[in-house]
């Protein structure tokens, strides 16, 4: 897991690979101040840190499928004694875990 201050080093390799970038205003395109540039950075790097902390929530929520499919596996697991349901918990849990 990276810092927030590595992943802000990171942020600022970017946007000064990215340089120059533009904003539009009402006169037209103008070049970043450095006040913008740094909140550029401030922000990629938020947005990497969201990203690595709380990620695996969005992609466990998708990898879970939808509700009434769950509701279907515990029903059959069941009736048949099987345990297809708490399988497909276990393995979208390895494969999406949460960061220490």
């Amino acid at each position: 897991m990276a810092t927030l201050e590595e992943l802000t080093t990171e942020a600022t390799t970017e946007i000064e690979a990215k340089k120059p970038l533009y904003a539009g205003t009402s006169s037209g395109l103008v070049e970043y101040t450095d006040s913008d540039y740094a909140q550029a950075i401030t922000d990629l790097a938020d947005s990497k840190w969201n990203a690595q902390q709380f990620g695996y929530v969005e992609a466990r929520l998708e990898a879970y499928g939808d509700i009434g499919d769950q509701l279907d596996m515990q029903y059959k697991d069941a009736v048949n004694g099987t345990t297809t349901w708490k399988d497909h918990i276990a393995k979208v849990k390895s494969d999406n875990p949460k960061p220490e």
